[in-house]
């Protein structure tokens, strides 16, 4: 049995570790600051986190604003709401496996704070990719069809940060993923289904069951992807890379959807 008062600690916990937004103090009383258990509640907080999108979407959607302005301040939303915590992961992780000659070199260029043109180059496709895909989604949903489908693919996409980051071992001993623990198997099989469970009763509204299909493979497809390169370049997961596996989710989400609608 789940305990109400945890999973709600749980949630605001995730949403703290995962944003910018100030949640109570005391749903942190007595916590370690480990994130074993807490990783289940990563499909809630993100589709709390991006709520306020959602709703700047579907208020910009009932007014026809453009398509193309409305992707990019949706984006522009979520990545202040995040504080760039997941673009920040991509571009590290994109720098490092781009410009390392080994391991130890890659995992040095990932603690630096500067961006590389490979983490620059990152930023842009994924903020493009992103933006022309909503773009293209926008005119076939309605407001309140399309605030949903941006919350699912906000769930979608933090399920897919506890999946990359339990498939893997810590790439370094005193790394930021190491000190939050790893997460335990029953809170990933509790992401992993209420994320999924999220996602899909968020789209089956005005998606049709191929384009909700599409998604999961598409997302599934890219996380494991990343992640068996991670595992070859670097033998464990990093803080960035589970940031990244966030960014590449949402844009597998995001493509999908553009091409099954």
């Amino acid at each position: 049995m789940v305990d109400i008062r945890d999973y709600i600690d749980d949630v605001a916990r995730s949403v703290a570790f995962l944003s910018r937004i100030r949640v109570p103090q005391r749903h942190f009383a007595g916590h370690d600051g480990r994130l074993s258990r807490t990783v289940r509640a990563f499909p809630v907080a993100g589709v709390l986190i991006a709520l306020p999108a959602a709703a700047l979407l579907a208020i910009f959607k009932a007014l026809g604003v453009s398509t193309l302005f409305s992707a990019f301040i949706v984006l522009a939303v979520q990545t202040l709401l995040t504080g760039a915590l997941h673009e920040d992961g991509l571009a590290d992780t994109a720098d490092g496996l781009g410009g390392g000659r080994d391991r130890d070199s890659m995992l040095a260029i990932m603690k630096d704070s500067r961006s590389g043109s490979y983490g620059v180059v990152a930023l842009v496709l994924s903020f493009g990719i992103r933006s022309a895909a909503l773009a293209a989604i926008l005119p076939l949903l309605t407001p309140v069809t399309a605030a949903l489908m941006l919350l699912a693919v906000a769930a979608a996409s933090r399920t897919a940060m506890v999946w990359h980051w339990s498939m893997l071992p810590p790439a370094r001993a005193d790394g930021v993923a190491a000190s939050a623990g790893a997460p335990d198997g029953e809170a990933t099989r509790t992401a992993l289904l209420s994320g999924a469970a999220i996602a899909a009763l968020l789209l089956l509204p005005d998606a049709p069951l191929l384009a909700v299909a599409s998604v999961a493979l598409a997302v599934a497809a890219a996380v494991f992807a990343f992640t068996d390169v991670v595992r070859d370049k670097l033998g464990g997961h990093t803080g960035d890379t589970i940031g990244a596996s966030e960014q590449f989710a949402e844009i597998a989400a995001l493509a999908a959807l553009a091409l099954a609608l």
